[in-house]
Parts: C-alpha cells; structure tokens; sequence
C-alpha cells in the first residue's frame, strides 16, 4: 500500500456546499410537511372575511377564532364519533397487540404445535388478502353488521405484524431463554418475564401501526354500519369535508346566531383528528432507534 491511499476520513468530511445542499433540501422538506399543518390550522381559526380574502386556504391568520370549534364541539355528531374512535382505537389496539404477541411467539418457536402450517397460514394471509365481498359475508355470518366489533375483529391481526414481531423474537439471544428454562420458568413466565421486556421497541412500533390503522379506517364503518350514530370520526370527517355534507349543521351551530365559515367548521374536524395520533407519536418515536438495536447482541 502507498502513501497516497485515501482513508475513510477523506471520503466522510462534507463540503460547505455540499453541507448548503443539504441544509437547503431539509428545509424544503420540512417546510412541505409542516406548510399543510399550519395552512389547517390557520384556516380553523380565521373568519369568514379573511378565509374569503385568501381563496379558503390561510396561512397566517389575523385574528385568533375559535367559533370554529365551538361549533364542533359543542353539537354533539363530532364528539360522539371522537369517542367512539377513541374507543375503538383503545380497544382494538389492546387486543391486536395480545392476539399478535401471542401467535408471533408461538410461530418462533420451530418446536410448536402445528408450527408449520399455522406460519404458512400467515404467509398467505400476508400475500392473498380477503376481498370485500367475502369479509362481509363473513361479518354478517357472524352478526357483527351494525356492532362496533366489525370495526375490531376483522383487523385484529395484521400478517404483516406478525412476521415481524415474530422475527424480532426470533433474534433474542437464546442463551437468555435457555437459561429461564433451566431455572424451572415455563413458557408463559419466559414470555411475561423475558421476552416482553426485551421487546418493549417492536411492541411500542407494533401498538403503532395497529393504532393508526383503527384510528385513521373509514371504510370499514362505511362497509359495516348502517346506523350513523355509531359512525368513528374519520367516517364523519369523510361524508363532512370530502363529501361537503352538513351533517346536522343546524345542530352544530346551536346556540349561536351565525354559524362559522364552513371551510373552518371543516379544517377543526381534521385538526381535532390529526391531533390524538400528533400527541401519541412523539412517545413512541424513541422506541424506532432502540428497536434496531434491542436483541442485536449475540452470547
């Protein structure tokens, strides 16, 4: 080797340009992310004359309002659906996350009872997904039609999940789960007191991706219930804003003279929907990194 040879810090030390570049296509990103937010916001808290003024899209408001959301709020159809989203999501969040922990854990033991077929009966779910006519058959052969299990049960365990979580359980080191079975733990003891601490990051990820999958399903209400008043909020945020319907907007409107603008009445629905999963993310965000590393240490 010469002394000419170019090492690695050569190569990893950016230019000013380069380092511009990079500040200039960051800051274009951010602000076409951030822009939608904030223009939605804005625009639920101006009036009619200033959302009139700047086309019904504004950016930076002159005034604060919130008649907006008061109107909302205070009709009853929006915050009947935000509970029942609330619900729905709490609930089938806590059951996909059972359900899926506990079949993962099971088809990452190569030793299990039907091992096989069960991981091939999850590969195919994960290729060959049910078509709409067929799970609704299945919903109503059940008796689920017009039940807010419909919005649960179908969508309990997502293949896809599965695979990784039982991928993730898979990694642990063995010499740990070796070790509890020879101090006498049995699977349920390794599973409570072993594998579910180490696994904390994919199960956060997991509760996730479960969560935002309830909170943000719309077709499956608009599949499966008939009576409006058991419709979530994305259902109602759909027939409102995408629909332009009024959805009792007489009723909204009670107790005050005039009712706000409807381009705001429309931007508080999706701001009142964007904000639950806004304020779960950044408590879950942290577990991304440490789910890259958690079980990576080999014995």
């Amino acid at each position: 080797m010469t002394g000419n040879t170019l090492g690695p810090a050569h190569f990893g030390r950016p230019t000013r340009l380069g380092r511009a570049v990079k500040a200039v296509i960051l800051t274009v990103c951010c602000a076409a992310v951030l822009i939608p937010f904030v223009g939605i916001f804005s625009t639920s808290l101006a009036d009619r004359a200033e959302i009139t003024s700047s086309g019904g899209f504004v950016l930076l408001p002159h005034g604060v309002h919130f008649a907006a959301y008061q109107a909302v709020l205070s009709g009853g159809v929006v915050t009947r659906a935000l509970v029942i989203s609330l619900l729905v999501t709490a609930t089938g969040t806590a059951l996909s996350l059972v359900s899926t922990t506990l079949l993962a854990y099971g088809l990452s033991r190569t030793d299990s009872v039907a091992h096989r077929p069960l991981l091939m009966t999850v590969l195919f779910a994960l290729l060959f997904a049910p078509g709409i006519i067929p799970s609704y058959l299945v919903v109503k052969q059940f008796g689920l039609l017009d039940s807010y299990w419909s919005l649960i049960l179908p969508a309990m365990v997502n293949a896809f999940n599965v695979v990784i979580v039982r991928a993730f359980f898979m990694e642990l080191p063995r010499e740990l789960l070796d070790s509890a079975r020879i101090d006498g733990a049995g699977d349920w003891t390794v599973l409570w007191r072993v594998v579910l601490p180490l696994s904390r990051a994919v199960l956060a990820v997991v509760g996730l991706f479960y969560a935002v999958g309830y909170w943000n399903s719309f077709f499956s209400a608009l599949l499966y219930l008939n009576d409006t008043s058991k419709w979530p909020l994305q259902l109602v945020l759909r027939t409102y804003v995408v629909n332009n319907t009024s959805l009792g907007v007489d009723q909204v409107g009670a107790g005050g003279s005039s009712l706000p603008p409807q381009t705001a009445i429309q931007m508080a629905i999706l701001v009142i929907s964007i904000v639950p999963v806004l304020i779960v993310y950044p408590f879950v965000q942290r577990h991304f990194s440490k789910g890259v590393l958690t079980g990576a240490v080999k014995g």
